[in-house]
C-alpha cells in the first residue's frame, strides 16, 4: 500500500494573507509535488496551485464585528476541523490574522497537526503578554521583519526571520516604466492607495481624496491616481467620495489598467493606507504618508493598547520616523494636506526620505521567504522536529538566489 500523502493546510482570512501564502504554495508545488496542499483562502492561493476548500480571503471577509464575527469564525473553524478529522493534517500554516487563526490552531494541534505560522503575530506592538499562548499553540514562527526573530527567541519561541515576500523578488523595470509612462502627465503626481479591504477603502477614501483636493488648491497642476485592488473596491472608493472622481483624480483597477508598481513609479508622493503597501513604496524608495482613519474612540483606545513607537512598517523596521504616519487618525484631511505640501515643496526632504527608504529595503536582501517557508513546511510534514538551529541551517543553505517568479 502506498503511504498516505502528507497534507499541508493553509488558512488566510485577508487579501494580504492570500498574497503571502501564494509564493509558498507555488514553491511547494514545484519542489515537493508529493505533498497535498489545501487551503481556505483567496484567488492567489488558488492560482498558485492549492486545492481550495473555501474562499475566506477575497476581501477580508472575517472583518465583521461583535457577535456576527464570533459566530462566523466559529462556523468556519467547525467546518475546517470536521474536514481535518476525515483528512488528517500534517502541517497547519496559518497566515497572519491571529485573532481568527490562533483558535483554529489550538483545535488542530491536539489532532496531530504541526503549527507553522507564516507571518509571526505582531505581539511586540500590542500584546506581549500573549507570548505564553504562542508558546503553547505554535511550533514554529516564520518572521517577516528582521528584528522579530530575536524578540521571539528571547521569549522561548522557535522562530526564524525569512524575509518579506514584497521585497524578495526583483521588479520588472521595463514593465513598470512602460506603465508609468502611460499615466497622466502633470506635476506634482500623487498616488492614492486606499487599501485592499473594503472596510479600509470605505473608511479612508474620502480622507485621501480630500487631502489631495487640498494639495490641488495650492498646486493646481497636481494629479492623482487611485489604485483600486479590485472592481468592488473601485466602487467602494466612489461611494466613499460621493459617486464621482473629483478634478485631477483618475483611477484604475490593479491588473486592468496597470499595476501598483507602475503607479508608485509614476508618482512623486504616495498617500497610503497603512499596511503591506507601505513596503511596495519602500522598495522603490518612494516618499509616502501613511494614514489609517478611525473614530476618535478607537484612536484613543489604540493609544492605550499599542506599545510600539511607530506603526508604519518602514518606520518600524528603521526604528525611527522616516515617513509621516497618521495611524490611527481621527483628525481632518487638512492635516494630511499640510504634511504633503511640506514634503512636495521641499525637494531635499523628498530625496532624503527616498534614500532612507532604500536603506530599509536593502535590509531584506538575500533571503527567499518562499524557499525557506516551503522547506520548513515540508520537513515539518515529514515529522522532523525543527528547532532554532535547524531553522538557521535551512536559511543558510541557500539565501542568495531568491525565486523571482512571483
Amino acid at each position: 500500500m502506498a503511504p498516505a500523502r502528507k497534507v499541508i493546510l493553509f488558512t488566510a482570512q485577508e487579501p494580504s494573507g492570500d498574497a503571502h501564502a501564494a509564493p509558498v504554495i507555488a514553491r511547494l508545488r514545484r519542489d515537493h509535488p508529493e505533498v497535498e496542499l489545501v487551503a481556505w483562502g483567496g484567488p492567489k492561493m488558488e492560482a498558485a496551485g492549492a486545492t481550495m476548500l473555501g474562499r475566506t480571503a477575497d476581501d477580508g471577509v472575517m472583518g465583521l464585528a461583535g457577535v456576527s464575527k464570533v459566530l462566523q469564525v466559529k462556523a468556519l473553524h467547525d467546518e475546517i476541523v470536521a474536514w481535518s478529522r476525515r483528512n488528517p493534517v500534517a502541517v497547519h500554516m496559518p497566515v497572519d490574522s491571529p485573532s481568527a487563526n490562533f483558535p483554529l490552531s489550538a483545535r488542530l494541534k491536539p489532532m496531530g497537526a504541526r503549527i507553522v505560522n507564516l507571518v509571526a503575530p505582531q505581539l511586540w506592538a500590542w500584546a506581549p503578554w500573549r507570548i505564553r499562548k504562542v508558546r503553547r499553540i505554535s511550533d514554529i514562527l516564520l518572521c517577516l521583519l528582521p528584528f522579530e526573530e530575536d524578540w521571539f527567541r528571547s521569549r522561548g519561541v522557535v522562530a526564524k526571520y525569512v524575509g518579506h515576500p514584497v521585497l524578495s523578488h526583483a521588479l520588472d523595470e521595463m514593465r513598470i516604466e512602460r506603465e508609468a509612462a502611460a499615466l497622466p502627465t502633470g506635476a506634482p503626481r500623487i498616488v492614492l492607495l486606499p487599501g485592499s479591504r473594503s472596510s479600509e477603502v470605505r473608511a479612508n477614501g474620502r480622507l485621501l481624496a480630500d487631502a489631495f483636493a487640498g494639495v490641488r488648491t495650492r498646486l493646481p497642476g497636481a494629479l492623482a491616481v487611485v489604485v483600486a485592488s479590485n472592481e468592488a473596491n473601485a466602487r467602494n472608493f466612489l461611494l466613499a467620495i460621493g459617486g464621482e472622481l473629483p478634478a485631477g483624480i483618475s483611477m484604475f483597477v490593479a491588473g486592468q489598467g496597470g499595476t501598483i508598481e507602475g503607479a508608485i513609479r509614476w508618482s512623486d508622493l504616495a498617500l497610503a493606507v497603512s499596511g503591506t503597501v507601505s513596503l511596495d513604496c519602500t522598495r522603490q524608495g518612494k516618499p509616502m504618508i501613511g494614514v489609517y482613519r478611525t473614530s476618535r474612540l478607537e484612536a484613543l483606545g489604540a493609544k492605550l493598547v499599542i506599545r510600539a513607537r511607530h506603526l508604519l512598517l518602514p518606520n518600524i523596521i528603521a526604528g525611527r520616523r522616516i515617513v509621516p504616519e497618521f495611524v490611527p487618525f481621527a483628525g481632518r484631511a487638512g492635516q494630511i494636506t499640510d504634511c504633503a505640501l511640506a514634503m512636495l515643496e521641499n525637494p531635499e526632504r523628498l530625496a532624503r526620505t527616498s534614500a532612507d527608504l532604500r536603506v530599509v529595503a536593502a535590509s531584506f536582501l538575500g533571503r527567499d521567504p518562499a524557499r525557506i517557508a516551503s522547506e520548513v513546511a515540508f520537513r515539518s510534514a515529514l515529522g522532523e522536529r525543527l528547532g532554532n538551529a535547524e531553522l538557521d541551517a535551512i536559511v543558510e543553505s541557500g539565501t542568495s538566489s531568491p525565486d523571482v517568479s512571483w
